[in-house]
This record gives structure tokens, C-alpha cells and sequence, in this order.
């Protein structure tokens, strides 16, 4: 039996995920917040598109209440990681308006049900399908926060900017100076390891 409080805990945890997703886009031009900065295509837009597509999939369609917008990057006939990234046509605002109405439907189920309540996810191993309410606010807090680190990432490569959230940048106070000594000596520090380690016999 989940404890009392459990359904409010879980959902601050998801909120303070979105919130630090949306945060990073903040400030930025619409070139900075498409740009991919990994080998993968990894940018800041396509990681809110997908988080939409998340919630959409996992507070919808595992507890038969599909969102009733359609998103044609996730049909079975998508090109692959379409939603993860943003098309000429996605402004900023479509994709950003579009999150923040499947948060209001994904929090109306977690509303309507109870903790213990059954879904079904049916991308799932067969044997893993059946779920509680619960167990899915953990996973999908889980992935969400994985993509807001992502993007915590993302937004540094671009114009160094880092931090949890908006008023909680949960970061070491230094100035420039004492992060580009600190960054140094991590540097000094690997390569001697690295070099001690090619040494070994």
C-alpha cells in the first residue's frame, strides 16, 4: 500500500524534471536550442519534443486515456528519432505549448488514479507489461530527469550556462577563474594517470 504522501512527493519530482528541461531553453536563439552537440544529434528542442512524446505514451496510452493530439513523430511509420529533434516547421512555441498541454493531461491521470492503479505498456516486454501508476511516475521521472542532465550538458556546450533550475542552481559558488583552475587540474590529474597507465607493464 503506497504511503499517504507518496502521490505528492512524485509528482514535485516530475515537476522540478519539467521545469529543468524547459529552463534550459531560456535565453537562447532558435539556432542554439536546434543545434546538435553530440555524435547522436543530441540539441535542447528535440529533448522536449521527446519528453512530450514520454508522457504522452506513458500517462496515456498505458492507462487507456490517449491524448487526443496527434503526433505523427511517434506513428509506427515515423523515420527513425523523429522525435528528437524539431523540423523547420516546429517553432519553438509549438513544441513547448504542446509539452506543457500533455503535462495537463498526464497530471489529470495521475489525478483520476489511484497509486496502485494497472496499466499496460505494450512496447514492454510481455512479461514486464503490467504496471502500476506508481511504478510508471518513478520511470518516467527517471527518464526525465536523465534527459534534463542531458540538457544541463547541452547548455553549457553552448554558452556555459549551468545549473539545477531557475533560483536552485545547486552548483559550487567560483568565479570563472577558479572553474578554469579546477577544469586545469582534472586535466593535469587524467593525463598523468593516463600516462602512469601506458608506463605499466
Amino acid at each position: 500500500m503506497p504511503e499517504p504522501n507518496a502521490k505528492t512527493h512524485l509528482r514535485r519530482y516530475l515537476g522540478s524534471a519539467r521545469e529543468a528541461l524547459l529552463w534550459k531553453l531560456d535565453g537562447l536563439s532558435e539556432y542554439d536550442i536546434r543545434r546538435p552537440l553530440t555524435p547522436t544529434g543530441t540539441n535542447l528542442l528535440g529533448l522536449v519534443k521527446h519528453s512530450a512524446g514520454v508522457e504522452v505514451g506513458y500517462f496515456g496510452d498505458v492507462f487507456g486515456r490517449p491524448y487526443d493530439e496527434p503526433l505523427p513523430w511517434m506513428a509506427e511509420d515515423a523515420e527513425p528519432n523523429a522525435d528528437m529533434w524539431a523540423t523547420a516547421d516546429e517553432s519553438r512555441e509549438d513544441i513547448v505549448g504542446l509539452y506543457q498541454r500533455v503535462w495537463t493531461h498526464a497530471d489529470a491521470t495521475i489525478e483520476a488514479l489511484p497509486l496502485d492503479a494497472s496499466g499496460q505498456v505494450p512496447w514492454w516486454p510481455e512479461e514486464r507489461r503490467e504496471v502500476t501508476l506508481q511504478q510508471i511516475l518513478v520511470h518516467v521521472i527517471a527518464d526525465l530527469q536523465r534527459h534534463a542532465g542531458h540538457a544541463d550538458i547541452v547548455r553549457e556546450l553552448i554558452d556555459g550556462s549551468v545549473g539545477l533550475r531557475a533560483g536552485n542552481e545547486n552548483m559550487p559558488p567560483g568565479e570563472q577563474s577558479w572553474w578554469e583552475e579546477y577544469r586545469g587540474r582534472l586535466e593535469r590529474v587524467a593525463r598523468e594517470v593516463g600516462c602512469n597507465q601506458k608506463e605499466m607493464p
